[in-house]
């Protein structure tokens, strides 16, 4: 099942939306709610109030946009506005129980159509193991209940541990010891779950259960744990817990309800998905705002009164009060300035070039032709080396990113909204002068290319980790050496990399592969491609970037291709597969050049595109 968080905006798409681009805002906004719904859905325990907290967010997220000052920073920021409406939910309730403690009970309430963790398990279709660590979340304590949805998205690969920490104000190390403290929390709960269920039950458990409403809840877990936890019967069940977070692995988000989902291609491809969600002028729409008799309602409506209720349910209605909030919310003459907690974090490094002054937020986007951003997805990569009209080939390929095995790109120019990515790549390499320049390229370095082959860097593992300090210094989050095959194999170049970074309490923030398939089948390659990846992200737990992929078949040195359509297909047919794994931050198709012997590549010039080059100009 693809995972909700990996529609994410590229980077491209916010550059366009932060300009005034209509329909840019519109996919920005539709593409960032799996992961806000997630989120407030998780944190707020399926709370009533769900649907509000969503639509309070987007509102902020699209009146602060153009002071977003590092579009690439956007997932960052859009978590770190979450996570503040949630808070402010928090504190009005808790405000409101101390204000008429008589109604704790209305204020506590959950919206059974909306509990997280049954539609988790229901939607999912969690079996087992999983379905009880979703049904020990209902008793955290309420504060962990923020930590689990943030700790949740973190292991399924859709945001990392930075992210987390910098929704939380909380430096890494911190929130650690959190994490922790939940995780020990969540174990004890799936040991209370599991023996509440035994079929026959334990007598005691059933006596100690007695005055329970049936209702979990931190106190009765702490109660209910210390039984289990002293019971010979009791914890006997509890001895074959796997650890949560190899549970977690690969579980995508909870996906959006069935009727929104029905929604979206239409509220995405364009603004005039508004007309056929019933949101056309003079008429009220699912959220009952009457619109302007300009495809949305009024700013003033929407930005001033906010009524509650315009997303009144995520399952209905849902696509035209989206593109209500778009066409309406983005600029108002009184609009404030974003507050300091709705920056990008100040670390994040300026990894696209935005204009020195954004749009006036008191002027409506015109009616000029949208500009159409040039990339398809931030995912998707290439690398490249130069060749006649290289720059051009980059731009129409409509890749994200792009790298050259270098920490420069010597006559490529970077097209808008796309990012360069350096790499450091041999041991000669790591100088003062090439780590200045990468440091300043982007926020991640690739580092040492194939070192278990003689003809690329050729390492030994002790030389890279004695090294690997000196790339850590550059502060970028840095991908681990990228072996040529091996990558999950016990005692193999990269097991014993990762074995020594561990032992000297060295950084890796994400796991880099090649992967070159000699089975020319589409689907028996594509198969053999995703066991790879499931394999070393299991053994590593880390977030991947595949770098170089392709169907070569190499014998006796030689390199042997597939046919154009062969290519092609597995592309297609790879690229729709890599988006289902989340923990597959990015991928570079390897390469961009077509030409001489390079049959896998995507242009022959700067405009003529291979078979294979449409298919990846097609891809996300």
């Amino acid at each position: 099942m693809p995972s909700a968080g990996r529609a994410l905006p590229d980077v491209g798409l916010v550059v366009a939306a932060r300009q005034g681009d209509q329909r840019a805002l519109d996919d920005v906004v539709a593409a960032s709610l799996p992961l806000v719904y997630n989120i407030v859905g998780r944190a707020l325990r399926g709370h009533a109030d769900v649907d509000d907290v969503v639509q309070e967010t987007l509102v902020r997220v699209i009146r602060h946009l153009p002071a977003l000052n590092d579009p690439a920073a956007y997932r960052s920021w859009l978590v770190a506005i979450t996570i503040r409406q949630v808070r402010d939910w928090e504190q009005r309730r808790r405000a409101a129980l101390n204000r008429d403690a008589g109604l704790d009970v209305i204020h506590n309430v959950p919206d059974p159509a909306s509990d997280f963790a049954g539609m988790t398990i229901l939607r999912l279709g969690l079996t087992d193991q999983r379905r009880e660590v979703a049904e020990a979340t209902r008793w955290l304590d309420p504060d962990d209940q923020e930590l689990l949805s943030l700790w949740w998205l973190e292991e399924t690969g859709e945001i990392s541990r930075n992210e987390v920490a910098d929704a939380l104000s909380l430096s890494p190390g911190h929130v650690a010891v959190r994490i922790h403290r939940m995780k020990e929390q969540i174990q004890s709960a799936r040991g209370v779950v599991r023996a509440l269920r035994a079929r026959p039950g334990c007598p005691d458990l059933v006596a100690a259960t007695a005055d329970w409403d049936g209702t979990p809840s931190p106190l009765w877990r702490k109660r209910l744990a210390r039984h289990v936890r002293d019971c010979a019967f009791c914890g006997r069940l509890g001895t074959t817990l796997l650890p949560i977070d190899r549970l977690l692995a690969g579980l995508p988000m909870l996906p959006l309800p069935a009727d929104l989902s029905a929604h979206f291609p239409s509220a995405a491809a364009s603004p005039a998905g508004a007309q056929a969600a019933g949101h056309a002028a003079g008429q009220s729409p699912a959220g009952g705002v009457p619109t302007d008799g300009g495809g949305g309602p009024s700013a003033l409506d929407l930005a001033v009164n906010r009524p509650r209720g315009l997303l009144p349910s995520l399952a209905v209605g849902v696509a035209a009060a989206v593109l209500a909030i778009t066409t309406a919310v983005v600029i108002l003459p009184d609009d404030p300035s974003a507050p300091s907690w709705a920056a990008p974090p100040s670390a994040a490094p300026t990894a696209v070039a935005a204009p020195s002054v954004p749009p006036s937020p008191s002027v409506r986007p015109s009616s000029k032709a949208p500009v159409v951003p040039a990339v398809s997805s931030a995912r998707k990569g290439v690398g490249v080396w130069n060749f006649a009209g290289a720059s051009q080939a980059l731009a129409n390929s409509k890749a994200g990113w792009y790298y050259t095995w270098g920490t420069q790109h010597p006559g490529i120019s970077t097209p808008r909204g796309v990012t360069f990515v350096p790499m450091i790549r041999r041991a000669e390499n790591v100088t003062a002068a090439e780590l200045a320049r990468a440091k300043a390229a982007g926020p991640d370095l690739l580092t040492f290319n194939e070192p278990d082959l003689p003809e690329q860097a050729n390492m030994t593992v002790e030389q890279a980790l004695d090294l690997w300090p000196q790339l850590m210094a550059t502060g970028s989050r840095l991908g681990s050496p990228a072996v040529a095959w091996g990558a999950p194999d016990p005692q193999g170049w990269l097991d014993r990399f990762m074995t020594g970074a561990q032992a000297r309490g060295h950084r890796v923030d994400f796991v880099t592969l090649h992967w070159f398939g000699a089975d020319f089948t589409s689907a028996a390659a594509v198969d053999q491609l995703r066991q790879y990846l499931q394999a070393v992200y299991q053994r590593y737990r880390k977030p991947i970037w595949l770098t170089e992929f392709a169907l070569i078949r190499f014998d006796s040195g030689r390199q042997q291709f597939p046919s154009q359509e062969q290519q092609a297909a597995f592309l297609t047919a790879a690229t729709a597969m890599l988006g289902q794994l989340p923990y597959v931050q990015r991928y570079a198709w390897f390469g961009l050049p077509a030409t001489g012997q390079d049959r896998s590549g995507l242009f022959t010039d700067g405009t003529e595109a291979t078979v294979v080059g449409r298919a990846f100009q097609a891809a996300r």
